[in-house]
């Protein structure tokens, strides 16, 4: 039993949360590259030097509004992946990928923080590595169920890559242990890009003219994903 948080705690806590919130109105207004401790510090009445204590550069600021970011997307795809019955992996597969598309339309700048422009001058820490993993492996995971359970198809018939590619492959399975083939692995790193570029397609107004409103296109996109991962309902 973890020992129970004292009143200093809290007030960190409670003080740490609204140095966030006020960095996220700073993304709102001026994005990422014009975040600034100085700026957070004067909207929350605080002295630079007292901030420093809970954040002693930009960078750290940053990376733990990253971290927010991911973990909250983490969050709800793990979610969607485990709803519903757990042996329609077609439908748990769309479920993720809309759940991951809803929160990128209610949190645009927070999107853009972990799927936009790099911001100039930052290096992301090793600490935004596993936080940012959650969503591919939530991915993963259905494939691997449905691989498991015989029910992924390889409706394209033969996969043809490079050795380079192959070999990349196999290492990148044992690292997050897919427990898939290869060219299973390839298909889903394919489709996990196509999701993020429609996403950033739709919001950052590439889409404007053509497919909008996108979310018909998104789900029609969805489905192809779908049948080009062989995925099959119950």
């Amino acid at each position: 039993m973890s020992a129970p948080r004292t009143a200093r705690d809290r007030a960190r806590a409670e003080l740490t949360h609204e140095i966030k919130e006020a960095a996220r109105r700073q993304l709102i207004t001026g994005g990422a590259e014009q975040l600034s401790l100085r700026a957070v510090a004067r909207e929350l009445g605080m002295v630079s030097s007292a901030l420093y204590r809970y954040y002693p550069s930009r960078d750290e600021l940053l990376t733990a509004l990253i971290i927010d970011a991911y973990e909250a997307l983490g969050d709800v795809a793990e979610k969607a992946a485990a709803a519903g019955n757990p042996r329609n992996y077609r439908a748990r597969w769309r479920a993720v990928c809309r759940a991951i598309r809803d929160w990128a339309v209610e949190n645009p700048q927070e999107y853009a923080l972990i799927y936009g422009s790099p911001v100039a001058g930052y290096n992301a820490p090793q600490s935004t590595v596993d936080p940012a993993s959650r969503i591919p492996l939530a991915l993963i995971g259905i494939a691997r169920e449905a691989h498991a359970a015989n029910h992924l198809g390889t409706p394209y018939g033969p996969v043809m890559m490079s050795a380079t590619l192959r070999k990349q492959l196999h290492a990148l399975a044992e690292f997050v242990e897919a427990g898939l083939p290869v060219e299973i692995l390839g298909r889903l790193i394919i489709a996990w890009t196509q999701l993020f570029g429609m996403i950033s397609f739709e919001l950052f107004g590439h889409l404007k003219g053509s497919v909008d409103p996108s979310r018909p296109f998104f789900d029609f996109a969805t489905d192809q994903m779908a049948d080009y991962l062989g995925l099959e309902g119950p």
